[in-house]
């Protein structure tokens, strides 16, 4: 499979963040979206071919008990089953972070399922040549509600305004999700844009008994990747 980059940092979102992690990012994904923060994985594939024998020797070199199979969209790749089962038979705690879009049987302790809004339809980036596709696939309720079904899972959007609640409400009945296991994080790649919205995430959070989210690598290293 084509991977990005393995590195080795902290869950910077969800319900793990703080958490030491090995990330293995594979390259390329079925969505574009506009403000996508890891462009080398979906506008413009970067990366290399790895055997699974060859990634799983790097993550050992950690002294970590956390991966995370991200992307990317790692549900897009058959070997991403073959991948999961290897770290698992190794005793890793596995998240393996989806757009929920794609269906395969992965192995692991928490499916991170990050559902996108109509915020993330790129159609003004590159002419919008994108748009259609993109909003045709975004949002597949029957994945999502077999994922939910199968794994451990958190539901986390990413939103920009408080008029993505209702579009956030309307997904949540019509997969029949927790609303506990619910999680909002601003969109923005810098701490200046995610500390503006963060005060009115907050306050959502409270009101409706969502979880609130930082971006935790954002925090300490800014949008630099691999951290």
């Amino acid at each position: 499979m084509k991977i990005s980059e393995i590195f080795h940092s902290i869950q910077g979102e969800g319900v793990l963040a703080g958490i030491p992690s090995v990330f293995v990012r594979l390259s390329g994904c079925n969505l574009r979206c506009a403000w996508c923060d890891t462009p080398y994985t979906s506008w413009e594939p970067q990366g290399e071919e790895r055997t699974i024998e060859a990634i799983v020797e790097e993550i050992r070199g950690y002294s970590c008990t956390h991966v995370v199979v991200t992307g990317g969209e790692p549900m897009i790749f058959p070997a991403a089953v073959d991948l999961t089962r290897a770290l698992k038979e190794l005793g890793f705690h596995i998240t393996v972070e989806t757009a929920g879009t794609v269906y395969q049987p992965v192995i692991c302790d928490l499916m991170s399922i990050s559902p996108k809004l109509a915020n993330s339809t790129p159609f003004e980036r590159e002419g919008g040549r994108w748009a259609a596709q993109h909003d045709r696939l975004r949002y597949q309720p029957v994945v999502l509600r077999r994922l939910i079904s199968e794994y451990g899972y958190q539901l986390k959007f990413v939103i920009r305004d408080p008029g993505d609640l209702q579009e956030i409400e309307k997904m949540i009945e019509q997969i029949g999700a927790d609303r506990g296991t619910v999680v909002l994080m601003a969109e923005g790649t810098t701490r200046e844009v995610i500390a503006n919205r963060a005060g009115w995430i907050a306050e959502i959070c409270k009101k409706e008994g969502f979880r609130y989210s930082p971006r935790l690598h954002i925090d300490l290293w800014g949008n630099e990747r691999g951290r």
